[in-house]
């Protein structure tokens, strides 16, 4: 066994561990102001934006037809027929629970038949994951719902 593998109780170990210290804002204006800004609040994220983001991505992949439920998707067609077709589209089958930066996100959706069920909300939750973390939060959950699967002759 070589000199650097056995344990010597009369050397200290040193171990390091990265830390976060937060910056000590100056006292006075400046340039070192802009620094330390970042240090000077909060942000907070709420979940109507994530559902965008979230509902964003979740349409973006190939084999989602609609976001949505039986009864979000009736309403949406109605609003459609009144000319308010762009009302609650956004966020529409996508629900967020923000904590901080930790997210919950649950997307409901319908599919196109033919599709394989796994591949599709695999990449729902690979897209929507990408999305929300790309802004600097934490996705904790990503659930998925297929409502519906749409065939050919219905579209």
């Amino acid at each position: 066994m070589s000199d650097e593998a056995e344990f010597h109780a009369d050397r200290t170990q040193e171990m390091f561990l990265p830390a976060a210290v937060l910056a000590v804002p100056p006292q006075s204006g400046g340039a070192q102001v802009v620094e330390v800004a970042a240090y000077r609040g909060t942000t907070k994220f709420d979940s109507e934006v994530v559902e965008k983001l979230a509902g964003a991505a979740a349409r973006s992949v190939p084999g989602v037809v609609e976001l949505g439920g039986d009864v979000a998707r009736f309403f949406n067609a109605v609003l459609d027929k009144v000319g308010l077709d762009k009302v609650g589209d956004a966020t529409r089958g996508v629900s967020a629970r923000v904590d901080g930066t930790d997210v919950a996100v649950t997307v409901v959706l319908v599919i196109a038949a033919g599709e394989v069920v796994s591949d599709v909300t695999a990449e729902v939750r690979t897209r929507v994951i990408e999305a929300v973390e790309h802004y600097g939060l934490c996705v904790t959950s990503v659930d998925v719902k297929v409502d519906d699967i749409l065939f050919r002759e219905q579209a």
